[in-house]
C-alpha cells in the first residue's frame, strides 16, 4: 500500500527529531501506566487470567461457558483476570462476581469493541493505552491462563505466554486451551507442522492443555497448584 501525500510528509527526514522528542516523552506516559498497574495489582492475589474473543454475544456456550469456568475458579480461591471488555471477558468477570471473587479488568483504549463491562469490580478496573504494558500485567499477576475461542488479540496473549515459559523468562504456570472444536486444528499444526519441522521441542507440547468443559478446566488448574505450589490462602 502506498502512503498518501500527508502520510509520506510525516516521515520525512526533516520531521525526524519532532518524531523522536514526541517518543521521549511517551516515555513517561508508560511508565504512569506500569507504576499504576503494579501499584493496584500487587494487592490482588492469586488469579486467573481468562482470555477470548470480545465479539461473543451472552446467548453463546462459549459466553456460558466462560462463566462457569470462572463461577468454578473464584470458588477454589482464585480471583480472575480479564480484558476488561465485552464478550468472553464479560462472562468471565461476571462468573467472578456471581462467584463472589476478585473480579478484575484490564481495558485498553480502542476505537471499536472495548468498553469495559459491568462486572469488574469498581477498585480493580485499570484502563491502557499501550498493549505491551497490559500484557505484562496479563503475565506477571496470573497463575495460569484459560484461553477460549477468540481472534488475533487472545492468539498473540496465548502465543506470549507460551513464548515465555518455553525459554523460561517466566515460571511455568498452566495454559489451558477451551473449546476442542475450535483449537484442534492450532494443536495439529502446531504438532505435525511446527514439531516436524524441528521448529520446536516435543517438550513444548506440554506447555498446554486442551479442555472441553468448566470441571476440566478448573481441575487441570487445581492439580497443578496441588502439586507443585501450596494452594492459595486469603
Amino acid at each position: 500500500m502506498e502512503l498518501d501525500d500527508k502520510a509520506r510528509e510525516k516521515f520525512t527526514p526533516k520531521n525526524w527529531n519532532e518524531i523522536k522528542s514526541n517518543d521521549s516523552w511517551a516515555i513517561f506516559k508508560i511508565m504512569a501506566e506500569f507504576v499504576e498497574a503494579f501499584d493496584k495489582l500487587a494487592k490482588i492475589g492469586p488469579c486467573v487470567t481468562i482470555f477470548g474473543s470480545a465479539r461473543t454475544e451472552d446467548n453463546h456456550q462459549y459466553f456460558k461457558l466462560a462463566e462457569e469456568i470462572a463461577f468454578r475458579i473464584t470458588k477454589e480461591g482464585y480471583g480472575i483476570i480479564t480484558g476488561g471488555g465485552p464478550g468472553i471477558m464479560e462472562a468471565a468477570n461476571k462468573g467472578a462476581q456471581r462467584g463472589g471473587g476478585k473480579s478484575v479488568g484490564l481495558n485498553i483504549e480502542l476505537p471499536f469493541e472495548q468498553e469495559s463491562n459491568p462486572y469488574i469490580d469498581k477498585d480493580k478496573l485499570l484502563t491502557f493505552d499501550y498493549f505491551f504494558v497490559r500484557k505484562v500485567m496479563f503475565m506477571k499477576y496470573a497463575q495460569g491462563f484459560v484461553v477460549l475461542p477468540g481472534g488475533f488479540g487472545t492468539l498473540d496473549e496465548l502465543f506470549e505466554a507460551l513464548t515465555l515459559i518455553q525459554t523460561k523468562k517466566i515460571a511455568k504456570f498452566p495454559i489451558i486451551l477451551v473449546g476442542k472444536s475450535y483449537w484442534q486444528g492450532l494443536f495439529d499444526w502446531i504438532k505435525n507442522v511446527m514439531l516436524t519441522e524441528k521448529n520446536i521441542n516435543v517438550e513444548d507440547l506440554n506447555i498446554f492443555h486442551l479442555a472441553e468443559s468448566a470441571e476440566e478446566a478448573t481441575q487441570i488448574i487445581c492439580e497443578f497448584y496441588n502439586s507443585y505450589l501450596l494452594k492459595p490462602n486469603f
